[in-house]
C-alpha cells in the first residue's frame, strides 16, 4: 500500500485517519496541535515534523483543513 501523508487531524480528519489506520494503511500525520498528532502515533501512525516533511515522506497526501488559505499560507 502507499505512504500516506494527512495533514489536519481535527474533528473531521482524525476519524478519516483512524480508519485508514484500521485498514492497514501506512500514514504519516501532522496538526498543529501536538496532541492530536500524538494520539494518531500510539496508534500506529508516524509522526511528521511538519507539513513538509509529512508530504515529502508520502506518496499521496490528504488535507482536512478549516480553510482553503491555511493550504494557501494565508491563514
Amino acid at each position: 500500500m502507499s505512504q500516506i501523508g494527512f495533514i489536519g487531524l481535527g474533528i473531521m480528519g482524525k476519524p478519516m485517519a483512524r480508519n485508514l489506520l484500521k485498514a492497514g494503511h501506512s500514514l504519516v500525520v501532522y496538526d498543529i496541535l501536538p496532541d492530536l498528532v500524538s494520539e494518531l502515533v500510539a496508534a500506529g501512525a508516524s509522526r511528521g515534523n511538519d507539513c513538509a516533511d509529512a508530504a515529502a515522506r508520502s506518496e499521496i497526501i490528504m488535507f482536512t483543513l478549516p480553510k482553503r488559505t491555511f493550504l494557501l499560507g494565508r491563514a
